[in-house]
């Protein structure tokens, strides 16, 4: 695999913490609740810097948009 190829899969398909938080409109302490349960997990944990899938954390916005529907109708708008 060439390095630029790598690069472009990296840069697509690998979401930092603070950039997952911001996709799923959460806090810091609600990721860090999320890891803990196993609902989603990183691929790789170093110093304090998670990397997780673009696909986990899209899975998981789509399944936090069900139970939120199931469970806070009222709140979809």
């Amino acid at each position: 695999m060439k390095r630029e190829e790598l690069i472009r899969i990296i840069q697509n398909e690998v979401m930092t913490a603070p950039e997952v938080t911001d996709y799923l409109g959460i806090t810091k302490q609600n990721l860090s609740s999320l890891v803990k349960r196993g609902k989603l997990v990183p691929v790789k944990e170093s110093g304090g810097i998670r990397l997780f899938l673009r696909s986990d954390v899209e899975q998981r916005k789509k399944e936090a948009e069900i139970l939120k529907e199931k469970y806070r109708p009222y709140d979809m708008n």
